[in-house]
């Protein structure tokens, strides 16, 4: 197949309106590269400002505004999370700040402007004199730059300052001596569209090119200047215009003002180029860029300098049998697609015969006495580091090198030392696996096409007849483009909506802090104690990015993740008119999202938060913009959990049999809790005979829990004696593992009947997920109860020691490797679940379980010894 016919078949022209990556993975059964593996990428996302940076912030009271420094812990794009200095390892009082709208400056901004120095109440009572914490502070500050907060770069990434209408200068591929200048048409997530200037006009193939931002080649306008090149345009483009319009273009680029503001930004992620040790006539094996399919023979033809050198891909032809020249392209030492000779030998890659070679196999020895050459030695190259992360079968995104604009979803088919071939996927017509480096800067992580808003070339997807099943939630249909809609208004929707989504910096989409009031009640889908290790409060920011986060955290704070996204899924008439947010949860090893509905505007935020608490079930004020500092207003800490559902819980609808479809998802919550307290019988029986009174009443065909509230609150005294919501929701775990169908008759229940108070009950060992990830046993539906376990000190206090110490006292003691690569202390251990521990340990269900059932032993000893 010609390279031209690979051209014209480049472009697939698919809709991206009905490719998901995370149901192809699912369908597939492949792994996404990691996402660690594309540097490029990240280093487009810091902002330079890292963890363990110090600057002061504005810290508010009602009788004066004062600063004080705080330190930086962890950043997400324009999200800061700050600890006030004072605080050390107490992570209670962390707090997130936007960059873009807190009042924040440099170590020393207050002392230069005369503002007051002041802690806040929580510093000043753990330290008396904060006077000195301040100097001993001070001395020891590591500031942020001023410039990263303040002017045009704050809170901005290097990708932010190369806005569409810069002018930029780029080297000439095959001259190292040649810069000619372009302007950014589009900026994609740090991938350039440049148009070459004076090519206004002419068709886009000569005068279009794509490069990312960290490109070696790239720079800014006066830079050839400073390093005396020569202002030229490419080979390509010289015979479309005459020798005089290209010297009036050249005293334009000439006469360029040069904006150094951005210069530090800019080069600040450049990797250092090292000098190289090639002389001309060397040969070494290589990739066309122009065609990279497979590996052949090339010649070092001229060197520029000690960075830079030119590669000719070899061809044996005759000058009138060769097609528009020898292929060259420019490299330096750590160029990707130049090896030194026998690699492909070494590796098991077939080596191509250069063009016009005669000869059946291709033999390096005789090749280079035909030619009289010497070969490149391997110092010259670097070497190849042992660690690598991407494997065969992952799946990522690529550019398509014949059509530079087009990203498609594509396989990793074989990995070779740091390169490796991946074959594209959405094509008309296939095209040979292409050959590209681990670090190349035309590949990335799935879904960035997604994130950054650039349509991905799939593959087509069949139309399956068969509904597919999917657990608890469904998952967001995508929206469908409608066929009249063009690339051009598509685009324009996106920035609208982007535009919307980001607001006005101080107004009436501007969220205020949202609180997380851990003292309140949690209700029964909620963990407290994972409550308690959420950050104080996330804001102020945009309503729609804040009021996500926080839901995310509180949905992560869950028993069962997927069933507080069920609880907040939006509803069929969406009765915010706000906007539709996909959020997502993980259980039990599965994936699950839905969309939840989050107010747009500030005057709608108290009020979200307060009947979003209420459909949780818990305390109106467990989260929203008051924060509840002693006592709550709602006094929710008297309350059972029985009895506060009734009072602020929804108001359970009376259902009548099962309803369609067998084992349905959907059931009633308050079926459950019914099919729970008869559960509850069975698994704590009293030996002594029990009174009259306290003979369960229902009548047989009366399904369970279908009556009113008021008919819970007297049957569930067991939950009331407890006084344990880990002990409720074990129980609600535990209808769960063992399903009875319920006559689908009615009949109304009898009069109440008083039962006399039953002695408290010891609670079991194994907390609620202990008992999801234990499988029921058909001949037994009781188990051993393992022994009680006594700590000595609280698990909040462990260190990694203690934890591998603890984690070698059980049965799985090979498992403590684990713990001490990965650092886990005694705070991080109590927010173990069995889905983190599956993913971030890589361990079998097995195993996973295994060791799940002594962390909840752990959770369940410092709740009844520690918690207060």
């Amino acid at each position: 197949m010609s390279l031209e016919a690979l051209e014209s078949d480049a472009d697939s022209g698919q809709d991206l309106s009905e490719f998901n990556w995370d149901d192809y993975l699912e369908e597939t059964g492949a792994l996404s590269v990691p996402h660690h593996a594309f540097k490029h990428v990240d280093q487009g996302l810091e902002t330079g400002l890292t963890p363990g940076m110090k600057l002061e912030v504005c810290v508010r009271t009602e009788s004066e505004t004062a600063y004080w420094m705080a330190t930086i812990i962890t950043t997400c794009g324009q999200l800061l999370l700050l600890r006030y200095e004072g605080y050390q390892d107490d992570r209670r009082a962390d707090f997130w700040c936007d960059i873009m709208t807190a009042d924040l400056h440099p170590i020393g901004w207050s002392k230069q402007q005369g503002r007051p120095m002041r802690p806040p109440e929580g510093v000043r009572e753990k330290h008396q004199d904060w006077e000195a914490l301040l100097e001993k502070a001070l001395a020891e500050s590591c500031s942020v730059p001023a410039s990263l907060l303040e002017g045009a770069q704050r809170g901005c990434n290097p990708i932010d300052l190369l806005s569409p209408g810069l002018n930029v200068e780029l080297v000439d591929r095959q001259d190292a001596g040649a810069v000619w200048s372009a302007v950014i048409e589009e900026n994609v997530g740090g991938r350039l569209r440049l148009r070459y200037d004076g090519t206004d006009g002419l068709p886009d193939t000569q005068s279009i090119t794509w490069v990312f931002y960290l490109d070696p080649l790239l720079h800014l306008p006066g830079w050839a200047q400073e390093h005396s090149c020569t202002i030229r345009p490419p080979a390509a483009l010289l015979t479309l215009r005459t020798e005089a319009e290209w010297e009036e273009v050249k005293k334009t680029i000439s006469s360029q003002a040069q904006d150094s503001s951005i210069k530090e930004e800019f080069y600040r992620d450049r990797s250092a180029i090292n000098p190289h040790s090639f002389t001309e006539g060397m040969k070494l094996e290589a990739v066309d860029p122009a065609a990279p399919f497979t590996i052949s023979p090339a010649t070092v033809v001229k060197v520029f300098n000690d960075q830079f050198f030119l590669v000719q891909m070899d061809d044996m032809r005759d000058e009138a049998q060769k097609e528009g020249g020898r292929h060259s392209f420019i490299c330096h030492r750590d160029s990707p697609g130049i090896f030194p000779t026998q690699w492909s030998l070494k590796n098991g890659v077939k080596l191509s015969s250069p063009p016009g070679f005669q000869g059946q196999d291709f033999d390096w020895a005789d090749y280079l006495k035909q030619c009289e050459a010497e070969v490149a030695p391997q110092q010259c190259f670097p070497s190849d580091p042992s660690d690598q992360c991407i494997k065969e079968s992952m799946m990522l995104e690529a550019v398509n090198p014949l059509c530079p604009e087009n990203i498609h979803v594509a396989t990793v088919t074989k990995v070779k030392g740091q390169h490796m071939w991946i074959r594209l996927e959405g094509l008309k017509q296939a095209i040979p696996e292409i050959i590209v480096h681990t670090d190349s800067m035309d590949i990335f992580p799935v879904s960035w096409c997604e994130t950054n808003g650039y349509p991905l070339q799939h593959p087509c997807k069949p139309r399956v007849e068969k509904q597919r099943k999917v657990a608890v939630v469904q998952p967001e249909k995508p929206r469908v483009l409608s066929k009249d809609s063009s690339p051009d208004t598509t685009k324009q929707q996106i920035n609208s909506s982007q535009a919307e989504m980001a607001g006005q910096a101080n107004g009436k989409y501007c969220c205020p802090k949202i609180y997380f009031n851990h003292r309140c009640f949690s209700g029964p889908y909620l963990n407290k104690g994972r409550i308690a290790e959420l950050p104080q409060c996330v804001g102020p920011g945009n309503c729609v990015l804040v009021l996500k986060e926080v839901l995310t955290l509180l949905i992560n704070s869950a028993y069962k993740p997927s069933r507080v996204l069920r609880e907040l899924q939006l509803d069929q008439e969406g009765r915010w008119q706000g906007h539709g947010e996909t959020l997502k949860a993980k259980y039990k090893g599965k994936s699950y999202r839905a969309t939840v509905e989050i107010v747009r505007t500030a005057d709608q935020v108290a009020d979200f938060c307060r009947k979003t608490c209420i459909k949780l079930e818990c305390c109106p004020n467990l989260f929203g913009p008051k924060m509840v500092l002693e006592r709550c207003s709602e006094n929710c800490s008297v309350l059972t959990k029985t009895k506060y559902t009734y009072y602020y819980g929804k108001k359970k609808s009376r259902r009548v049999g099962r309803p369609p479809g067998g084992h349905s998802n959907l059931e009633g919550g308050v079926k459950r809790r019914g099919r729970r307290r008869k559960r509850r019988k069975q698994l704590f029986v009293h030996k002594k005979r029990r009174s009259s009174a306290s003979v369960d009443n229902t009548p047989a065909g009366s399904p369970q829990g279908s009556g009113d509230e008021e008919d819970l609150d007297e049957d569930d005294s067991l939950s009331e004696d407890t006084g344990s919501e880990l002990q409720d929701e074990l129980m609600d775990d535990s209808e769960y593992s063992e399903k009875k169908s319920q006559p689908p008759t009615p009949s109304p229940s009898p009069p109440e009947t008083p039962r006399p108070t039953r002695k408290r009950r010891k609670a079991r060992s194994p907390s609620c997920s202990d008992d999801e990830n234990r499988p029921p046993s058909p001949k037994s539906p009781r188990t051993e109860v393992p022994p009680k376990l006594c700590l000595d000190s609280s698990p909040l206090e462990w260190s990694v020691t203690d934890v591998v110490r603890f984690i070698r006292t059980t049965d799985c003691a090979p498992l403590a490797r684990i713990f001490i690569d990965q650092e886990i202390d005694g705070q991080a251990l109590l927010l173990l679940n069995l889905p983190t521990v599956q993913e971030c340990m890589d361990l079998k269900l097995g195993p996973a379980i295994k060791l799940c059932h002594h962390i909840e032993r752990v959770k369940l000893a410092f709740y009844q010894q520690f918690a207060s």
